[in-house]
């Protein structure tokens, strides 16, 4: 196993004004290095014109299949989206139909396609690729990403695996984020050896899946202080203020005290000291 090395994320560049302000933040401010673009997403403009003013800002593609909008017409993709135009919230139900009905997969293959053709056509270059709600972890989505990915020069995607030893000291005495890690890790392995096979990089570890939406300062510091070896990607979901999903729901209720976190004093300086090498996805050997 490699030195300790940090991939710093934000996923859902794009999705608001505020989401897109914390990212920006956050890298000048702190400790973020990559954020991962929603190119469906109803500030996507507004983030790929803030990435073009940071240079060392690397962003990857966050693609979007579920809880969300597609970048077709509604009409283009018909199976794949409710009566308003939007990608189900459902995810076994929307992996289920993916896997089994052809219509379904050749409407998906045509709208990840068309996501990769969006962020290509912004002239960013392509850091890393990950999927809204980890939804790559379905073996249908996976084979259109990596299907895909070959035409967009992808190189680099997460992998969304959380170490249970890690689990035990961020939740005592709480076995749901053990459970849902354990059931993941079939899928993980997966996922980690088809990536393999493609010749794509990936990160050894995450942290931020267990405590989505609560990735405060104290909860950074503790995952700073327990890194193991390897490469570890630590993500965010920070905003600068309350904003919503762009559907009216709300977001998560601690957005702005991930914002805080990432330009924390106290968590840039517990990385200087822990000697954590801090890269992006495209520094991946």
């Amino acid at each position: 196993m490699a030195p300790r090395q940090v991939i710093v994320t934000a996923d859902d560049f794009g999705l608001s004004p505020a989401v897109n302000e914390a990212i920006e933040r956050s890298h000048r401010d702190g400790v973020l290095r990559c954020a991962s673009l929603m190119v469906g997403g109803a500030a996507m403009r507004d983030a790929v014109q803030r990435a073009r003013r940071l240079p060392q800002l690397r962003v990857g593609l966050h693609v979007v299949v579920v809880d969300g909008r597609p970048v077709l017409p509604a009409a283009r993709v018909p199976d794949l989206v409710d009566r308003d135009g939007r990608f189900g919230v459902q995810l076994l139900r929307s992996g289920i139909r993916f896997f089994f009905v052809p219509r379904v997969r050749r409407q998906l293959e045509a709208e990840i396609r068309a996501q990769f053709e969006v962020f290509a056509a912004t002239g960013l270059a392509l850091d890393h690729v990950n999927v809204h709600k980890h939804m790559h972890l379905h073996p249908t989505v996976l084979s259109l990403i990596l299907k895909i990915g070959r035409d967009f020069g992808v190189r680099a995607m997460r992998l969304p695996y959380e170490p249970i030893r890690a689990l035990r000291g961020l939740h005592a005495r709480r076995l749901g984020p053990l459970l849902s890690a354990a059931l993941l890790m079939p899928w993980n392995g997966l996922l980690r050896r088809r990536m393999r096979r493609a010749g794509i990089r990936f990160n050894h570890y995450v942290f931020g899946l267990s405590t989505t939406g609560g990735m405060t300062e104290d909860v950074v510091l503790r995952i700073v202080q327990g890194l193991p070896e390897g490469v570890s990607e630590i993500y965010f979901h920070p905003a600068a203020a309350a904003c919503t999903t762009g559907t009216g729901r709300p977001a998560f209720d601690r957005r702005e005290a991930e914002l805080w976190a990432l330009v924390s004093p106290r968590v840039r300086a517990a990385l200087t000291a822990s000697g954590i090498r801090m890269i992006s996805f495209s520094e991946l050997a």
